[in-house]
């Protein structure tokens, strides 16, 4: 998966991330916790820039130091409307952390984010349906217009079973 955009929905004012399948037309759309919503928003991390250092940034030098490495994070379920998540490490550890958290870290380090394909099959919608295709016919506004529409209807009991 990767970031498509990071918006704030119409209604709650809550963030939502919106990902995307790197090879595919599916997209997912995850509500944030304000705190991991900024970290997100600022970005990967560049190197030792004490500038955008966030809270996230000491997590890879503890597990480094630990002898591991993070490779990725993973969205595995979908209870109740309420997504689990895991950190993964190179040695097949998974640690279960708030679906936000496992995104900011895997924005800030630049890792792979998975989602489990029955997630995606439930409540995974066409990327098309969500953004207007490039070369839509419909002018700029009303892409625009379309996509507020879709922020204002979407909420978190959509990924309710």
């Amino acid at each position: 998966m990767r970031v498509l955009r990071l918006v704030v929905h119409a209604r709650s004012r809550q963030p939502v991330l919106v990902l995307g399948e790197v090879d595919g037309d599916r997209c997912l759309p995850v509500f944030l916790r304000a705190q991991q919503a900024e970290v997100i928003s600022v970005g990967k991390r560049e190197g030792a820039d004490q500038e955008t250092a966030v809270s996230q940034d000491v997590l890879l030098p503890v597990v480094e130091a630990l002898g591991s490495r993070l490779v990725g994070a993973e969205i595995t379920a979908l209870v109740d409307g309420v997504y689990s998540a895991e950190l993964v490490l190179d040695n097949d550890l998974r640690v279960s952390v708030r679906p936000s958290d496992a995104l900011a870290v895997a924005v800030r380090e630049d890792l792979p984010i998975g989602v489990a394909d029955e997630i995606l099959d439930d409540v995974g919608q066409d990327v098309s349906e969500v953004f207007p295709v490039e070369g839509s016919a419909a002018p700029p506004e009303e892409q625009v217009q379309e996509f507020r529409d879709f922020l204002d209807d979407v909420s978190p009991d959509d990924f309710r079973r």
